[in-house]
């Protein structure tokens, strides 16, 4: 049997804090959450009074420190999942950009290889993909390589879902096909969503009706009424914003890097979603933890190429994902929001666990796995996260 281990300090519970509270975990899992400070026979590791926090889980991540999860090759996913776990997030989703269906698929197995393999240093969990590029609308495919993009292919997005490695499927809704790429996502157990799109209200309608229930990168690469009207013309009409937003069942995910979206944008998302339908993500490419420069979005070999400032991506066009992890976005919801610090760490922990449909991480309670940060005052990640009762590093 293995050795109980156990972590004291203030817990950021899943709507509380509690001070002075101990987590005891066994075999990856928290068994007891207890006010005690000393426990027979196990080693408890005083924090004093930083917080414990559960680690951070990314639906919308494209890479880190050099490399890209589309290079398609173990090392390179290695390389961005430790990147990230420094930083807090103890379970990702690598994500597609535009790419051949050869590209797509070698991600895949790479993917897979390190799922199948994983273990605490090789960084943080991956238990499976967001299938991402290559299914956006021609006006919005932004910093994404445009000879990638395609309308979706049964053909092709089948081979895909019977790989059981998609877990989060995105398409635009207004492609011919979206509908019934929908529903195979649905029924592949995926988180259906919809990004890069020019949808209109009744094309979201569609996709609702279809399974779609989330929408990427919320005001980033979305339709709005000035660009429907644009397309469409008169009277104006309704865009993806205001169908999620009318829509209880509907989730969404804002970059609050303070780069893509100002304080009140983020505020605005937080006081009309809450913290149950607002998740936090990256969007992070392969220039996080890198100096300034220039990088390939997506494959190395014909990626897109952007600027990297330190702060964030971007291109003559506009920017291109974030360069910083979960604890900056972290950091940014708080400050920009005001909102509890409990709500702040449930968008980038327990949400978009439930939204990916896994139920054993993402808060601080008996029974979930031992993912936990050790987060400052300033909400800055102490040392090495724990991953399973490890401690990485």
């Amino acid at each position: 049997m293995a050795q109980k281990i156990a972590w004291r300090g203030t817990l950021i519970l899943e709507d509380r804090l509690q001070t002075e509270s101990t987590v005891v975990a066994e075999n990856g899992f928290i068994v007891e959450i207890t006010k005690r400070r000393r426990i027979a026979g196990i080693k408890v590791h005083d924090w004093g009074t930083d917080y414990i926090s559960p680690g951070f889980v990314d639906l919308h991540v494209h890479g880190g420190d050099g490399a890209d999860f589309m290079d398609g090759t173990l090392d390179a996913v290695r390389t961005a999942a430790r990147a990230h776990l420094r930083r807090g997030t103890t379970t990702l989703f690598p994500t597609t950009t535009t790419g051949s269906p050869e590209q797509i698929a070698r991600m895949l197995s790479a993917c897979r290889e390190y799922r199948d393999q994983w273990q605490p240093a090789h960084g943080a969990r991956a238990e499976g993909i967001h299938l991402y590029g290559p299914y956006f609308a021609e006006t919005k495919v932004g910093c994404h390589a445009k000879e990638g993009r395609r309308n979706p292919l049964p053909a092709e997005y089948r081979r895909y879902f019977e790989s059981r490695m998609v877990r989060i499927a995105t398409c635009a809704a207004e492609l011919p096909g979206a509908a019934a790429f929908y529903r195979a996502a649905a029924r592949a157990g995926c988180l259906v969503t919809c990004g890069h799109s020019e949808a209109t209200w009744r094309d979201m309608e569609k996709g609702f009706a279809a399974g779609l229930r989330h929408v990427d990168h919320f005001w980033c690469a979305m339709s709005s009424v000035p660009s429907l009207r644009a397309k469409h013309g008169t009277p104006m009409q309704a865009s993806m914003a205001e169908f999620v937003l009318a829509n209880p069942e509907m989730s969404t995910e804002v970059i609050a890097d303070g780069q893509h979206l100002s304080p009140e944008l983020l505020r605005f998302a937080y006081q009309m979603l809450g913290p149950d339908r607002l998740c936090l993500v990256t969007d992070a490419n392969r220039a996080l933890g890198m100096p300034a420069g220039n990088y390939r979005f997506g494959p190395s070999e014909d990626g897109a190429w952007f600027q990297s400032n330190g702060k964030v991506g971007f291109t003559a066009a506009g920017l291109a994902s974030s360069v910083v992890g979960l604890d900056e976005m972290v950091r940014g919801m708080a400050q920009a929001s005001a909102a509890p610090l409990p709500e702040v760490v449930r968008m980038a922990s327990l949400t978009p666990a439930r939204r990916a449909g896994l139920k054993d991480r993402g808060k601080l309670a008996v029974g979930q796995r031992a993912d936990l940060l050790r987060l400052s005052p300033k909400l800055r990640v102490i040392g090495p996260p724990v991953v399973g009762s490890e401690f990485f590093g």
